[in-house]
């Protein structure tokens, strides 16, 4: 049986939103100047306050607190939650940065530390929720620590999902494109261990730093471009005294893939590294912490997104595979209906000039309403 056709998005739904871009960009500006890095457990209850008193301004109702660990997330529901709309507050910017770089607007485009990533997409799913008067059975979780691998709200968010008809992610769009499948994702640490020497004697040492330089090279070999394998060696460092041969250094390595298969390589390939300098040796510790999002767990959501998109007269909306990881992954692996990449269109993500294009804010949230309300107007699964 296939499914119905979408519902006819509600009357004036874009131009009610279009005329509300000067109030969501001034709740984006709160946002991004209220710094939310990850691990700085004073700055992101801030930035969740923030969060929380616009969707008390605007929905009627603030949320509740969720306490895992050290850390604290925002979670809003109303009725029998029917659809779960996944956010995250942190970002990678540290404590300052806002005051260096604030959040600045011009030719059309809005930048400062998280705007794309993800604070534009905060406020987009709020006002999406304000032009559906707050519908019952819609649950929004922000969560405080994705850009660190979600690992205390990992089963916060499993939780969350469980039940629900869709999960829809409001990560940064990719060059205007929804995201419908991603690569899964991998993090290692590799320790060296060497043995210390004065530098004016280095024979009588074993170089962690030089054991280090030689890893990096293998591991960053073991990258297939062609598979659209990636393996980068990121943060690094070495040693103690500048007149001191290294006896202690350490890297880590970023893995994502398509498959699970490139992913199991690249771990095997991982724990089977040794040492090439006498008097070192070489410790590995990590793995696989997001599983491959397939593209056939948002192919149904996508398709309705697309038909709405028409509908509204956006343009024609696109699916790709997206390289970066995100908190969809845990509920897709659950087998959830789960659709990404429908927070702000911009670019530049993590990277100093991050930015969002202003006219599509609405666009976006017009997106996200619609597609919540057809979710929510069709009978309730079992």
């Amino acid at each position: 049986m296939t499914d119905p056709p979408p519902s006819i998005p509600a009357p004036g739904l874009l131009e009610r939103l279009r005329r509300r871009q000067a109030e969501m960009l001034d709740y984006v500006e709160d946002l991004v100047s209220h710094e939310s890095p990850s691990g700085e457990p004073e700055l992101l209850r801030a930035a969740l306050e923030t969060v929380d008193s616009m969707l008390a301004h605007l929905l009627g109702n603030g949320g509740r607190r969720v306490e895992v660990g050290n850390a604290v997330h925002l979670l809003w529901e109303t009725g029998r939650p029917r659809a779960l709309i996944l956010c995250h507050v942190d970002t990678v910017w540290p404590r300052g940065t806002v005051e260096r770089w604030p959040f600045q607007v011009g030719g059309g485009r809005a930048t400062g530390p998280g705007v794309v990533d993800m604070k534009a997409g905060i406020v987009q799913a709020v006002f999406a929720l304000s032009a559906l008067g707050a519908p019952a059975g819609v649950r929004l979780l922000v969560t405080t620590d994705e850009e660190v691998g979600s690992s205390g709200s990992r089963a916060l968010i499993e939780q969350s999902a469980k039940g629900m008809e869709a999960v829809l992610v409001l990560e940064a769009a990719y060059g205007g494109a929804l995201k419908v499948a991603r690569k899964g994702a991998a993090q290692y640490t590799v320790r060296i261990a060497g043995r210390a020497a004065h530098a004016s004697e280095p024979a009588r040492g074993a170089s962690a730093a030089l054991e280090m330089a030689m890893q990096m090279l293998d591991v960053a070999a073991l990258a297939d471009p062609e598979k659209g394998t990636t393996v980068t060696p990121t943060l690094a460092s070495a040693g103690t005294t500048a007149n001191t041969v290294p006896a202690r250094a350490e890297f880590r390595v970023d893995s994502r893939a398509v498959s699970m298969a490139e992913l199991e390589r690249i771990r095997a390939a991982m724990l089977a590294l040794r040492p090439h300098l006498e008097g070192t040796g070489v410790t590995v510790l990590g793995g696989v912490e997001r599983v491959p999002m397939p593209a056939a767990i948002s192919s149904g959501l996508f398709e309705r997104a697309r038909l709405l998109a028409a509908a509204l007269g956006l343009p024609p909306l696109q699916g790709v595979l997206a390289p970066g990881a995100s908190d969809g992954q845990f509920t897709a692996a659950l087998g959830t209906p789960t659709l990404d990449g429908l927070g702000a269109v911009g670019g530049n993500a993590h990277a100093e000039g991050e930015w969002i294009e202003v006219e599509r804010m609405p666009e976006r949230a017009a997106l996200l309403a619609a597609l919540l309300q057809e979710i929510l107007a069709r009978p309730a699964a079992a």
